[in-house]
Order: C-alpha cells, then sequence, then structure tokens
C-alpha cells in the first residue's frame, strides 16, 4: 500500500460503519413497497395511459444514469442520456421525445433541476415525471407534471448509492413491463432474503482474493449493471482498484489486454440460452489462457465448472432486461469488503471529500437562445 492510501486508510477507519451494510441487507424487502408505490402512483396520475406510446428518455446523473440505462433496456422505443450529457445538448436528445422520466436519491444534484428547466424552456410539450428516494430535494419541488416518490428508506444515508439504485431501477422497470414485475418481485425478494448470507460470503472470500485489478462483464441488456457494478468498486475503495466494464463479446476486441493472470473477472451469465453461448466461450477462451481469477453470478447447480468462484444469482431464469435490480447485490457486497480491506469506511469511502453523496462544484450556465448559436455568437 502506498503513502497516500495508507494515509487515506488511517483516514477512514476513525469511525465504524454503521449505514452501508444495513443500507444493502434490506434491498429484498423494500422491493415490494417500491412497486405498490409505483403501482398507486402510476393510477393516480394515469401513467399508463400517458406513457404507452410514449417514446421516453430516462435520465440521471452518475448510479442513477446506470439506473436509467437498466430501465431503458426493458422499454421499447425508450432512450436513456446522462444529466451530465442531456443538460450540455439536449436539442439533440430531444428529437421525438414524448417524456422524460429523471431518477434520482436526493434530487439535488445540480444538473438534475437544471434539466427540467432546460427541457420545459426547449419542448414545453414533453410531459416530465421524476422518480426520486429524496421527498425533500431539490427535483421534487421543480417544475415536473409528476414526482413519484420512493419509501423515505430508499434514500440511502450512506455516499455511495445501494438501496437507492435497486428500488429506482425497479420503479423505472414497474412503470416500462408492470405486469412482469409484478409477477415476480415476491417470489424474488424472498429468494434474494435467503441467499444474502451465502452472497455475502461468497463475495468476502472474492474481495479477500482480489489483489489488483478487476473486469467486470455482462452482456446486452446488462450493461447499466454491469457499469454500476464498476463504479460501486471505485467509489467504495477510493479508486485503489482500476475496474474496465465491458460486454463477453465486447472483451476481445482489446480490453483483454488488461486482463492480468490474477485479475478478478466478474462475469454475470445471461438466462438467454444463445448469449449464454457467447459468453461461455469467452470464459473457456479466458481459461485457456491462463488469464483472470474468473468469478460468476450464476445458478450455482448450472456454472458448469467455468468459474473459479461462484456467487448465487437471484434472479437466474428472469429475463436478463428485468434482473439489474436483484442481481447488483453481488457487487455492493465485493466493494464493501474491498473498503474494509483496505481500511476505509464504506459509509464514507471518500474522507478527503474527493467525490461527495450530492456532487459538488457544478455551476450551471444560462443557455444562448438558439438564434445567437446559429449564428456563431
Amino acid at each position: 500500500m502506498s503513502h497516500d492510501q495508507s494515509a487515506q486508510a488511517e483516514a477512514g477507519v476513525h469511525t465504524a460503519p454503521k449505514f452501508t451494510m444495513p443500507e444493502i441487507l434490506r434491498q429484498p424487502s423494500l422491493w415490494p413497497v417500491t412497486l405498490r408505490t409505483v403501482h398507486s402512483a402510476s393510477v393516480r396520475m394515469q401513467l399508463t395511459a400517458k406513457l404507452q406510446h410514449a417514446r421516453v428518455l430516462l435520465t440521471g446523473a452518475g448510479t442513477s444514469a446506470y439506473a436509467a440505462t437498466a430501465v431503458a433496456s426493458a422499454w421499447p422505443r425508450a432512450c436513456a442520456v446522462p444529466t451530465t450529457d442531456l443538460l450540455v445538448d439536449a436539442e439533440r436528445y430531444l428529437v421525438d421525445v414524448d417524456a422524460v422520466i429523471s431518477l434520482a436519491r436526493s434530487g439535488d444534484s445540480p444538473e438534475s433541476t437544471a434539466v427540467v428547466e432546460r427541457v420545459r424552456a426547449l419542448r414545453p410539450d414533453i410531459l416530465q415525471l421524476a422518480i426520486v428516494c429524496n421527498e425533500d430535494g431539490a427535483l421534487s419541488q421543480s417544475s415536473l407534471d409528476g414526482v413519484i416518490t420512493l419509501d423515505p428508506r430508499t434514500n440511502d444515508q450512506g455516499l455511495v448509492m445501494t438501496g437507492s439504485f435497486s428500488n429506482l431501477v425497479l420503479a423505472g422497470l414497474a412503470l416500462a413491463q408492470a405486469d412482469a414485475v409484478a409477477a415476480t418481485v415476491d417470489d424474488l425478494s424472498a429468494r434474494a432474503t435467503a441467499l444474502l448470507p451465502e452472497i455475502d460470503r461468497a463475495c468476502r472470500r472474492v474481495a479477500d482474493r482480489t489483489h489488483d485489478r478487476i473486469v467486470i462483464l455482462s452482456s446486452s441488456p446488462l450493461l447499466g449493471w454491469a457499469r454500476e457494478a464498476g463504479l460501486k468498486v471505485l467509489e467504495m475503495t477510493a479508486g485503489r482498484f482500476p475496474v474496465v466494464t465491458e460486454t463477453h463479446l465486447g472483451l476481445r476486441h482489446g480490453p483483454m489486454s488488461f486482463v492480468k493472470s490474477d485479475t478478478l473477472v466478474l462475469c454475470l451469465l445471461s438466462s438467454d440460452l444463445v448469449r449464454r453461448r457467447y459468453e461461455e466461450d469467452l470464459i473457456n477462451e479466458l481459461r485457456a489462457k491462463k488469464i483472470g481469477y474468473l468469478v460468476g453470478i450464476v445458478d450455482p447447480d448450472d456454472s458448469k465448472d467455468l468459474f473459479d468462484a461462484v456467487i448465487p444469482a437471484v434472479a437466474p431464469r428472469s429475463n436478463d432486461a428485468l434482473r439489474t435490480p436483484y442481481e447488483i447485490l453481488g457487487p455492493q457486497f465485493i466493494g464493501y469488503h474491498l473498503s474494509l480491506r483496505i481500511g476505509l469506511n464504506p459509509d464514507n469511502p471518500s474522507p478527503n471529500g474527493v467525490i461527495n453523496r450530492v456532487v459538488q462544484g457544478v455551476r450551471i450556465h444560462p443557455a444562448f437562445p438558439l438564434d445567437a448559436v446559429t449564428q456563431g455568437l
């Protein structure tokens, strides 16, 4: 460990963590609550009719952007654009859009409210909604057409988003595919609750075995999951472990050069049989090349001896587009145990304030009139 890392670790151990692990563990109990909240709000605001044929743009920043990506993968004709892109390039992204849905934990990030105002100025006809974990945030008070506020327990107090992520994704999926989500959420909540101790133990062993770099692999439509999984490790370890997120097929096209003999390669295996075959080919190639410590999130009875270690999957038979909120548990546990191992406090793994629970330092600049832009002013 370097001098900087030692100092960072020393700063992180003064306060024992008290938020992050309970916030990870209570996620399964909140998923059915979130479904009921969204259903009630949808009926009240008549969202089924309003969104049925709409072209929807989902947006958020950081983890919330990855939540938007996960929801968009399950929503025909929907797209996901981070607020950090939408704010500075709204004209291009709003073409043919009928509704914008913002996802946010606190709703206090400067870009969140600025995007609402920018969209309102450019396209007042667009329906603007938000799904939030904090009813008192600035986003909830902005000029939206409707707000869905989740249970206050989803508003994580730790720096990194855990329960807020899975519940924001589930809330969005409940709008995108209400019947499919409702048909499985109770069973998956119960399964996840039963598996939590085993998932935690498996992830602790994986964290103990991880010493340097990490690769996280999924296939579309689980890219939002992979990006969030990578971010959880980066945030909880203050960047101590370099992370690459890729698709299984994409890894061959350059990023495989990142994989060394002891690199943790975390693979979420698809429930789709065709995708699974491509994934297994890649994993077998890594094994043949003797690179990577190969860990699979998969049904242990279906791992086919592909992996050096297995983390039980919560929803191994579900449609991939609906699995993100359930399968994010593993990466959250890994990030948590890595954080502890290097002497950080998972509640605040950035004690020097490099990152914050609510992003800071963003100045919102006024937009130029469109005619000024076109004239080069």
